[in-house]
């Protein structure tokens, strides 16, 4: 059974900085794409990040570009996510999730097109 473990979240200040990881187990990792969303109560999940097969090639939605980078290591099943210069308003639920492809693109913004998800952790930045 495919399973992807979130780790990493926690309370910062804001201007921190904290790096989340993403453990996948039971599937080939590198033949997915990785994404990246966040939620908080009573909105949509919202797409942050992703990042194709090889690590190659990353995508990030304007709100966190040039403050999170996404990286991947294949050889450890793990996605990582870091984040920098954080800000209130990147309190959420962050959440893994997998897309398995063929394709080159890394542009996946809809949580309708993954196939699995972690469990979620959470993340607060205080004012």
């Amino acid at each position: 059974q495919v399973q992807l473990v979130e780790s990493g979240g926690g309370l910062v200040q804001a201007g921190g900085s904290l790096r989340l990881s993403c453990a996948a187990s039971e599937l080939t990792f590198s033949n997915f794409i990785m994404g990246w969303f966040r939620q908080t109560p009573g909105k949509e999940r919202e797409f942050v990040a992703s990042i194709s097969r090889s690590g190659a090639n990353t995508y990030y939605s304007d709100s966190v570009k040039g403050r999170f980078t996404l990286s991947r290591d294949n050889a450890k099943n793990t996605g990582y996510l870091q984040m920098n210069s954080l800000k209130p308003e990147d309190t959420a639920d962050y959440y893994c999730a997998v897309r398995a492809t063929w394709s080159g693109s890394v542009y996946y913004i809809r949580a309708t097109e993954y196939n699995y998800w972690g469990q979620g952790t959470q993340v607060t930045v205080s004012s």
